[in-house]
């Protein structure tokens, strides 16, 4: 199964370690999990707490037992991060293939990843959020940031440091 959420990438994966050491190592409720990573990552409110946890638990960073979620004995390594993405978050196969696609004079932007994916958005997403559209352009740009972030998409345009929604993606090294 792979899972929706995709929170703002950080700046580095020493950041997403932060993330994940704020999750218990003894198993904790939802709520109780998501109340300690607000606290401790100082997070605006319990929804993007818990994408926070569904997205780590996607990249295998977070374990989901019967008594609730935990932190996993795992680094969030460029590798670790590549195989969660690839393999638990929604959409991530056809952005990969459209950066396989792309080239530094025709690159995939947020704007760009929508169009191709715009189908296969849940139909529950769109009948629940009126602005379905602008919301899952936005979290196509966060994706193409984490895909940068472990080297799966490469930034191109005028300041390539600075990722951001007209920013235009070719696939990474680590591609």
């Amino acid at each position: 199964m792979r899972l929706k959420p995709v929170p703002d990438p950080p700046a580095d994966l020493d950041a997403l370690r932060e993330y994940q050491r704020a999750v218990p190592l003894v198993p904790g409720d939802t709520d109780d999990c998501c109340a300690r990573l607000r606290r401790r990552r100082d997070l605006p409110d319990r929804q993007t707490a818990n994408d926070w946890l569904a997205f780590m638990r996607a990249l295998d960073l977070v374990e989901e037992t019967s008594r609730g979620f935990s932190r996993a004995d795992a680094e969030p390594t460029p590798e670790r991060v590549r195989e969660g993405l690839r393999e638990g978050v929604l959409l991530v196969p056809e952005a990969l293939a459209a950066l396989d696609d792309a080239s530094p004079a025709d690159p995939v932007t947020a704007a760009d990843l929508f169009a191709a994916t715009r189908d296969r958005v849940p139909r529950h997403d769109r009948a629940r959020d009126p602005d379905w559209e602008a919301t899952w352009r936005d979290r196509a740009a966060r994706l193409l940031g984490w895909l940068a972030l472990v080297d799966l998409a490469a930034p191109v345009g005028d300041d390539p440091d600075s990722p951001a929604a007209g920013t235009g993606y070719v696939a990474g090294d680590a591609r």
